[in-house]
């Protein structure tokens, strides 16, 4: 079965999606209330940047990534990061982080007002860069995951789906130019 015809499912009791693939990752903490999720922000990676592949991401979340491997590496080895989920170049789909828990995706950042976002979001990571296009697969499996999530979280809509450059501007500019919105927005309204 091809990823795109995998069918995805939340486990709400644990916070894991059925069908990704889990990487080890400590770099979260509890939410004040999972009530409080209402945003879904969308971001992207790549290590080293503009590469793609690898176990980086996957060490960088689990605090493990060896300095020495990459000249970039020594600037956020020691960087304490995490995502709810990455789509890979692929479409695999990895989760990092129950979504019940906070992840440590957003930094200081603010939206509609709110300050603090990874209180109230989940962050959903594609491997990509800022001005390289995203892989079809990539929309496809990010717009069934958003479905999936705007049912579980009923705060949450599409009206509230937004880019990390977004709730940080000026710090931040992910997913980047490269990223289609129109095409992401018509994959989620298909699936409706």
């Amino acid at each position: 079965m091809s990823v795109v015809e995998q069918e995805f499912c939340i486990n709400l009791h644990t916070g894991f999606f059925e069908n990704a693939r889990y990487s080890e990752c400590d770099h979260f903490d509890d939410r004040d209330s999972e009530r409080d999720i209402d945003l879904l922000v969308i971001h992207n990676i790549s290590l080293p940047p503009q590469q793609f592949g690898g176990p980086y991401i996957d060490q960088l979340f689990a605090g493990c990534l060896d300095p020495n491997e990459h000249s970039f590496f020594k600037e956020i080895a020691e960087v304490r990061v995490s995502s709810h989920l990455l789509i890979r170049r692929d479409g695999e789909l990895v989760q990092y982080v129950p979504l019940h828990k906070r992840a440590w995706h957003a930094g200081l950042s603010s939206y509609e007002g709110r300050d603090k976002c990874n209180d109230f979001s989940i962050g959903i990571e594609l491997e990509g860069a800022d001005d390289i296009p995203y892989e079809k697969v990539q929309y496809q499996v990010l717009a069934k995951v958003s479905r999936l999530l705007l049912k579980a979280y009923p705060k949450m809509s599409s009206k509230r789906i937004t880019g990390h450059s977004n709730i940080a501007p000026g710090r931040k500019t992910d997913p980047g130019p490269a990223f289609d919105w129109q095409y992401y927005r018509r994959l989620m309204n298909e699936l409706s």
